[in-house]
C-alpha cells in the first residue's frame, strides 16, 4: 500500500495526501504560506465564523479533484496516472500566488498584476526546484495540454476550485443558502467530445449551484460592510505609501516595506526578482501589525484609518442606483474635513464611491458547432422595481447528440433596497450526452453604486 498523510478536513472529513510529489507541495514554504492568508479576507468582520485559510481550500479543492478522477475513470475516460497526479498537483497550487486580503493588494501596493500572473510564476519557480515534476501540471493549468476537460477540472464554470469555496464558505460562514451538493455534482460529471459534461439526471443539482453561488456572491463576498471594510483597508493602504513617497519614516515589515517604498507595476515585477522575493514573504500579519502601530501615527489621516481598522470603526454605507452626484461627495469631504482638521485632499480618504455590479456571468453567444453558426435566444423581463428597463440576454449552444432542449428558469432575488421581479438564466440541456454548461449565459446585469464615509461627524 502506498504510504500518504492523512489529514481531518471539517467539510469533507479525511484526505489522503500520497507521499511523493503531492505530499511534498503540501509541505512546500510557498503553500504553507496561504496558512497565514485567510480565504475570505475581511468577511470575518460580518461572519465571525470565517477564519479559515486559503490552505484549508487547496486541501479541500484537492479532494474533490480526487473524486472527481476517480469517478471519471470509472465511467470509461480513460486518465493516466500521471495526468491524474498533475491534475492534482495543479489544483493544490492554483490559489499559490494570492496575497493577504485577496485584492487589496492589486488595487493599491501592486499594480497591473494578477494573483493568477503570480501563481503561475511560483508554480514555475517550485518547477525548477523539483527538477521538472510539476511541467504537466503546468501545461493543464495554462489549458496547454490536448486533454481541455483536464483544465475544466482546475479552471472551468464547474471546477473544483468553486466547488470547494462554496461548500467551505458555506460552512464557515453559517450562510447555509451555498451549501451545494458537491458529491452529487461529481457523480455525474462525465467527458463528452474532450469537454466536460453533466448527465441530464444531474440538472438540478447543477440549477442549485447556480443559484447557491449567487446568494453567496450578495450574502457573503458582497456584503455591504465587508466591501466598506476592504475599502478602508485600500484607503489606509494608499495613505501609507503617500506618505512613504513623501519619505516619511513608517513602520513595516521588510516585505510591506519594500512595496510601500517602491512603485511596482507589472512591467517592474517581472523585471526585479526583489518583487517577488518580498510578495512571497506577505501575509496578513504583516497588514494587522502594520494596522497597530499606525494606529498611533502622527498622521491624523493615517491613524483614524488604522485604528477604525483595528476596533472595527468601519464606514457608513449608502446606496444607491444612480450615481451619486459630485456635489454630495464634495459635501461630505467638507463635513470631514472639518471634524477632523485636516486638508480636503486627506478627507477624500475618507470616502470612497464604487460601484457593483450584480452580473454572475457574462451574456455569451455560443457557437453552433453542426451547424457553423450561431444560434440567439431572447429572453425578456416585466420590468424591475426602480424604473429599470426590460432587459436582454443572448445566449447560444454547442450541439453534443441529436437534440439541444433549452430551459429558461426564473429566479426571484432581492439585495439591500435592491428588487428584481424576474431574473433570467439560460440552462442548457441535452437529452442523450447530458447538460452542457461551459456555454451557459449569464444573469441580467445590474449596476448600483454604494458611497463609504466616515461617521465622524
Amino acid at each position: 500500500m502506498q504510504a500518504r498523510k492523512i489529514i481531518n478536513d471539517p467539510v469533507f472529513g479525511f484526505i489522503n495526501i500520497p507521499k511523493g510529489l503531492l505530499y511534498d507541495i503540501v509541505r512546500h514554504p510557498l503553500l504553507q504560506r496561504l496558512t497565514r492568508i485567510k480565504q475570505l479576507g475581511l468577511s470575518s468582520v460580518v461572519y465571525p465564523g470565517a477564519q479559515h485559510t486559503r490552505f484549508q481550500h487547496s486541501l479541500g479543492s484537492f479532494y474533490l479533484m480526487s473524486e472527481a478522477i476517480q469517478q471519471l475513470t470509472a465511467k470509461g475516460n480513460f486518465i493516466f496516472d500521471s495526468e491524474a497526479e498533475a491534475v492534482q498537483a495543479a489544483i493544490l497550487m492554483h490559489d499559490i500566488g494570492h496575497g493577504p486580503f485577496s485584492h487589496v493588494l492589486e488595487d493599491t501596493i501592486v499594480k497591473g498584476v494578477s494573483h493568477e500572473d503570480i501563481s503561475l510564476m511560483l508554480m514555475e519557480r517550485i518547477n525548477k526546484e523539483m527538477n521538472g515534476q510539476l511541467t504537466l501540471a503546468i501545461q493543464i493549468f495554462k489549458d496547454e495540454y490536448p486533454k481541455r476537460f483536464l483544465h475544466q477540472l482546475v479552471s472551468g464554470q464547474l471546477d473544483m476550485d468553486r466547488l470547494d469555496y462554496l461548500r467551505r464558505d458555506s460552512f464557515y460562514t453559517g450562510v447555509t443558502e451555498g451549501n451545494i451538493g458537491s458529491a452529487r455534482i461529481i457523480k455525474m460529471l462525465d467527458v463528452k467530445d474532450d469537454h466536460l459534461v453533466v448527465e441530464s439526471k444531474g440538472i438540478y443539482s447543477i440549477e442549485n449551484f447556480l443559484t447557491a453561488r449567487r446568494l453567496m456572491y450578495w450574502q457573503v463576498y458582497l456584503h455591504k460592510t465587508s466591501v466598506a471594510y476592504e475599502k478602508m483597508l485600500i484607503s489606509t493602504l494608499l495613505r501609507a505609501k503617500e506618505l512613504a513617497g513623501k519619505g516619511m519614516d513608517l513602520f513595516a515589515s521588510p516585505a510591506l516595506k519594500f512595496f510601500l517604498y517602491n512603485d511596482v507595476n507589472r512591467e517592474i515585477f517581472y523585471n526585479n526578482p526583489d518583487c517577488l522575493e518580498n510578495y512571497i514573504q506577505l501575509d496578513d500579519n504583516d497588514i494587522w501589525t502594520a494596522l497597530k502601530v499606525w494606529s498611533t501615527h502622527p498622521d491624523k489621516v493615517l491613524s483614524t484609518l488604522s485604528m477604525g481598522m483595528i476596533n472595527r470603526n468601519i464606514f457608513k454605507v449608502e446606496i444607491s442606483t444612480d450615481p451619486f452626484s459630485e456635489e454630495r461627495k464634495r459635501e461630505i469631504i467638507r463635513q470631514i474635513s472639518g471634524q477632523l482638521d485636516i486638508l480636503l485632499p486627506e478627507a477624500s480618504y475618507f470616502v470612497a464611491t464604487p460601484s457593483i455590479e450584480k452580473n454572475m456571468y457574462d451574456a455569451v453567444v455560443g457557437k453552433d458547432s453542426q451547424f457553423g453558426g450561431y444560434t440567439d435566444a431572447v429572453v425578456g423581463s416585466q420590468g424591475c422595481t426602480f424604473g429599470f428597463q426590460p432587459f436582454t440576454v443572448n445566449f447560444g449552444f454547442d450541439r453534443v447528440g441529436q437534440e439541444v432542449v433549452l430551459h429558461v428558469v426564473v429566479l426571484f432575488t432581492y439585495h439591500v433596497d435592491v428588487r428584481l421581479k424576474y431574473d433570467s438564466l439560460a440552462v442548457f440541456h441535452t437529452r442523450s450526452s447530458g447538460f452542457l454548461y461551459q456555454n451557459v449565459s449569464g444573469f441580467v446585469h445590474l449596476r448600483f453604486q454604494l458611497m463609504f464615509f466616515s461617521e465622524c461627524f
